[in-house]
């Protein structure tokens, strides 16, 4: 039986461009999840590297030539370790508020595009799983919903330590996520879009190259919050190990203490993704830089991105290296009291010369 007779030759182009997709889209999701898997290894290992030199020491060294086989060796210890839960915890809320705050961190990975898309054999491949409009503020929901399992951890495992971590995340969380907000409202400004490809073409197309010039003061806002944000040296008080033990994972061990690891340095490369994204150009370079050194334009996209990238990761090892954690008090505070109003500020001058450049048709 000829199947054209049964279908037409136009709907089995499209059922064939439809699997196709759906292929390339299940592709995508797993590339991404593995090399972010990779990262989020290595990235621990480098930490330990990086603190280790700065201070004066080798880091890992044992497994594998320098240790680099150290990921996998603590992965394996983690996989295998006891999983014990107190015996008056929530058991159920305790299960699964390890899982919301990794999903919630990994589901950000879905909007990060990683450069411009490309065309093979009449198909467009756009190297970001979900290039929605709105890509500023999924990440912003999705950011806002890992404190709930961060919260909920503390409050399920039935301990002080881990409910005055919980509760400390949440507080921090609300103080810095609206300052990192208004951070970047200039940036929307400038660019006249949400959607993250559209916010590195804008920069591609202005006069610095990147925001993060013109845009300096919501650089310096959004890089304090996102330290802020993801709970590192020096705001690492939901954690704070002098007084907290480990805050709101301090009954957690074995695989659900790897998911909140997991979790965590997610979210450090999110918010390095996101500097790189809306303040450093993305995955393009100033045009200045490329018609100094011309050879540099047949460097794919995604390298210049990974190197901004690892940049900020870096600058997240020295801080911590190099400055002690605040008080509580100083952290709300800096929240409140400066970063807030110092924002507020920044988005009204941003609009007021967007308006006098619209005047004037600059």
């Amino acid at each position: 039986m000829d199947i054209n007779n049964i279908i037409s030759p136009q709907l089995l182009d499209a059922f064939i461009k439809f699997g196709i997709n759906v292929l390339v889209i299940i592709l995508k999701i797993v590339v991404v999840l593995a090399i972010g898997l990779l990262h989020v290894a290595y990235a621990t290992y480098f930490e330990r590297k990086v603190i280790g030199h700065m201070q004066v020491r080798l880091g890992p060294m044992r497994v594998g030539p320098h240790g680099l086989l150290q990921p996998f060796a603590d992965g394996l210890k983690l996989f295998f370790k006891e999983d014990i839960v107190p015996a008056n915890a929530d058991k159920v809320v305790f299960y699964i508020a390890p899982i919301i705050f990794m999903a919630a961190s990994m589901v950000n990975l879905s909007v990060i595009p990683f450069s411009y898309g490309f065309t093979i054999a009449d198909f467009t491949i756009s190297p970001v799983i979900a290039d929605i409009n709105i890509g500023l503020l999924f990440i912003f929901a999705m950011a806002g919903m890992g404190v709930y399992g961060i919260f909920i951890s503390g409050w399920a495992s039935n301990s002080k330590y881990a409910f005055l971590g919980g509760l400390r995340s949440a507080a921090q969380v609300i103080s810095y996520e609206i300052a990192m907000g208004l951070s970047l409202v200039g940036v929307m400004i400038m660019a006249g879009s949400l959607n993250l490809t559209d916010i590195v073409r804008a920069q591609e197309e202005s006069v610095f190259g990147m925001f993060a010039i013109p845009q300096i003061v919501g650089f310096i806002i959004f890089t304090i919050a996102a330290v802020a944000e993801t709970n590192r040296t020096p705001f690492d008080m939901p954690e704070a190990e002098s007084e907290l033990v480990a805050g709101y994972f301090t009954e957690y061990s074995g695989f659900r203490f790897a998911l909140f690891f997991l979790g965590e340095y997610i979210a450090m490369i999110i918010m390095a993704s996101m500097a790189t994204i809306c303040f450093l150009g993305g995955w393009t370079l100033p045009w200045y830089i490329t018609q100094v050194v011309p050879f540099i334009n047949y460097v794919p996209g995604i390298v210049w991105f990974l190197m901004k990238v690892y940049a900020c990761i870096f600058f997240y090892y020295w801080i911590r290296a190099t400055l002690p954690r605040y008080r509580y008090d100083q952290v709300m505070g800096i929240g409140w009291k400066i970063l807030i109003p110092v924002a507020l500020a920044n988005i009204l001058i941003t609009g007021l010369v967007k308006i006098i450049m619209t005047m004037y048709g600059a």
